[in-house]
């Protein structure tokens, strides 16, 4: 499902019937009939086309802020969990106090700060991931530093860099993986949010989050300008959090079956009951004759 959706998106071209951002007056807040299969809205505009040139808008932006947040903040996690000392303690507080924020009332504030548009949306989002990258990276960091070849590595002389990128940084690949795909959903949500809020990509750009806003400029929403952006945001979200569970049950060994049948014993071989002796059958005598 996620691969469809990622394709529907990179696709939007082919696969939008109109133009998203072409008005038509003479069908203004139709429902969905045989020419508009999702309706229109208040101006005209295909709805479906609409949906899927906003799933091209909203995956830019969830990918981007993941990308740039979850790498920024597994960098500098990984510097946390091999320096350690004041820059680790400081580092921290930091992180704490970012995330003693919820995540949409930080992007909001960040995205009001430095102004609307699709960059400082993606930077908002962005700053919201570091804290998680931080610390899932750095908890991995400080396992790691203490394992033997990394202890062999700093004794043959090897730089604190060296030994970060070439003995510490393959191990983080994996955890690194599974929090930018878990993220994803997380990202999409927010810039929905942010766009029903009017904080996020400004209009005329189709997004989710800004179709949903448009909607409820009516007194009472036409159902479908409501049911469909909603039920992408809901699918595509779905979706991605299953990817990153797939992802995270694939990387990791402790989840893998040779693992499970090891800790359960369902793989041990059951010893072979001993087969029972079998009791000799009496002799029979006849009675007065010897053998």
């Amino acid at each position: 499902m996620g691969a469809f959706i990622v394709f529907v998106a990179v696709a939007a071209p082919l696969l939008a019937p109109r133009d998203p951002l072409k008005a038509d007056f003479r069908r203004m807040t139709r429902p969905p009939d045989a020419q508009n299969f999702f309706g229109t809205d208040q101006v005209g505009r295909d709805t479906l086309s609409r949906v899927i040139y906003g799933a091209r808008t909203s995956l830019f932006v969830a990918f981007s802020a993941v990308l740039l947040g979850t790498t920024v903040g597994s960098v500098w996690g990984l510097a946390c969990g091999y320096l350690r000392g004041r820059f680790d303690l400081v580092s921290q507080r930091i992180m704490e106090i970012l995330q003693s924020f919820p995540d949409l009332i930080l992007a909001m504030a960040i995205s009001m700060a430095i102004g609307t548009g699709l960059p400082a949306v993606i930077i908002a989002i962005a700053i919201t991931r570091i804290p998680f990258g931080g610390r899932v990276i750095r908890s991995v960091a400080l396992s790691i530093r203490e394992m033997a070849y990394v202890e062999a590595g700093r004794a043959s002389g090897a730089s604190s860099a060296r030994v970060m990128t070439y003995h510490v940084l393959p191990q983080c690949i994996a955890p690194y993986l599974v929090l930018a795909s878990t993220h994803l959903g997380v990202a999409i949500v927010i810039e929905a949010a942010l766009g029903f809020l009017g904080v996020g990509v400004p209009p005329p750009t189709p997004t989710w989050g800004n179709m949903l806003a448009d909607s409820i400029t009516a007194l009472v929403p036409p159902w479908w300008l409501v049911l469909f952006p909603g039920l992408a945001i809901t699918i595509t979200v779905l979706a991605f959090n299953l990817l990153g569970d797939g992802i995270r049950d694939t990387l990791d060994p402790r989840l893998s079956p040779a693992f499970l049948r090891l800790v359960t014993g369902s793989g041990r071989t059951q010893p072979v009951a001993a087969a029972p002796t079998e009791t000799p059958a009496p002799s029979l005598t006849i009675s007065g004759v010897r053998p």
